[in-house]
């Protein structure tokens, strides 16, 4: 019998022999593009800072946790849509960590993240919304990511990529409760799945063995019993890292199409925020659940909170790093317009979660006025993408303020022909 892991470490290993695809080379060099852009402002706040100062860095298991966690902790990190997951944060710093220690080259550490995207996303499809109800993805689903990833920069064998998936199930963890109250958990869940990936596979490495039918039980435990050979039938012809969202917003995800939705009928209607008299949001429960708070003290509670990003999009037209600060957490006309917004789970949005993320934003103005909009998916969906120049853009606006415009447009350029370099930069 052959066990779900050693189904993905024969796909992973028989792949060495094939190149890459140039579309699927063009998309996963946007992923990593896009995991710098997160990763610079995470790296300079808690819990990356707090991290760096708690641990050696010379261990790159240490490193997989730092990069990992501040990859996820300003919230503009990639999403694999279906399986409401956040890859990047994970997979490319578990990769980063290794394919830096051992010296790859650019194309090696490229067909690693390409690997892990592909092993990790079909386990996120599976468990699905079952998974969900409890259970943070990134933090879950990010270790199969990291595992996948470490092992194919490792050049392991079957048998070993085998166990090192298996291993790093009994890893998988992390729950949504963390992130339901103000702490640092959340970004710590992408860190943990990119440590746990990279002590997985090392351990495997040397002869460390795990139960190669433990995917049955993780599909029990933690899911609704998925049906793994056919989450795994379209390896290899249908590659998901060509149809990743990235953030247009840096907040949560679940709250895009209400932002856009708002936007685009404020644009519509012609409105100025203080002729706003009520608004009404209707979207998927997750929507609704994980973005819940009422009114928000910290930046922490402001990327979740669907009711203040809203209102915070709609009084100053944008919803980035500067929405989360103390003096626009505390803007009066911000705080006066989240008093007239109402949230409701649609149900006929909610039927189409998580392979559609939408929002009906209904909006009353002064005399009489009143229009609605149906935002069917999120500015950076696959189905509206971000194009190359605003992914640069965003990597631009984010990375900048850390290391510096010049060195910014540098390392730009490098990771645009990263399959071409010697070594990672």
């Amino acid at each position: 019998m052959t066990h779900a892991v050693e189904r993905l470490a024969a796909w992973a290993v028989d792949s060495r022999s094939r190149p890459l695809e140039a579309e699927v080379l063009h998309h996963a060099k946007r992923a990593v593009i896009d995991w710098y852009a997160a990763y610079y402002p995470g790296s300079v706040a808690a819990p990356a800072t707090l991290l760096e100062k708690a641990f050696s860095l010379q261990d790159p298991r240490t490193r997989a946790l730092i990069m990992g966690s501040a990859a996820h902790t300003a919230e503009v990190d990639d999403i694999f849509r279906d399986g409401i997951y956040h890859p990047g944060a994970p997979t490319i710093s578990a990769a980063l960590a290794i394919a830096r220690s051992l010296e790859l080259s650019g194309m090696d550490f490229l067909r690693a993240v390409v690997v892990g995207y592909e092993i990790s996303t079909r386990i996120g499809a599976a468990m699905g919304r079952a998974h969900y109800k409890h259970w943070h993805n990134t933090g879950t689903i990010g270790c199969f990511g990291a595992a996948a990833a470490v092992s194919e920069t490792l050049g392991l064998s079957r048998e070993k990529f085998s166990h090192a998936l298996a291993t790093v199930t009994t890893f998988s963890a992390g729950l949504q409760q963390a992130f339901r109250m103000d702490s640092m958990s959340k970004p710590l869940h992408a860190g943990r799945a990119a440590e746990a990936g990279v002590t997985a596979a090392l351990a495997a490495r040397e002869g460390v063995t795990g139960s190669l039918d433990v995917m049955q039980g993780f599909g029990k435990a933690m899911g609704d019993d998925p049906d793994w050979a056919a989450a795994f039938s379209t390896l290899g012809r249908d590659w998901h890292i060509t149809r990743m969202t990235f953030k247009n917003h840096a907040c949560c995800g679940h709250t895009f199409a209400a932002i856009d939705g708002a936007l685009a009928l404020k644009a519509r209607m012609k409105l100025a925020a203080g002729d706003i008299e009520r608004v009404r949001v209707g979207t998927y429960r997750a929507g609704v659940e994980v973005a819940h708070y009422e009114a928000p003290r910290t930046p922490a509670e402001g990327r979740f909170s669907l009711k203040y990003v809203v209102a915070t999009a709609l009084t100053h037209g944008s919803v980035r790093l500067a929405a989360f600060e103390s003096s626009r957490l505390e803007n009066p006309q911000t705080k006066a317009l989240m008093g007239k917004i109402s949230v409701a789970i649609d149900p006929e949005l909610d039927a189409t979660f998580p392979r559609q993320r939408a929002a009906r934003v209904a909006i009353e103005a002064r005399g009489g006025r009143r229009e609605e909009f149906l935002q069917p998916t999120r500015k950076g969906d696959p189905d509206m993408p971000l194009s190359d120049r605003e992914v640069e853009e965003k990597y631009l606006e984010l990375a900048a303020p850390v290391i510096g415009a010049e060195k910014a447009k540098d390392l730009l350029a490098r990771l645009w022909k990263l399959e071409s370099l010697p070594q990672v930069p």
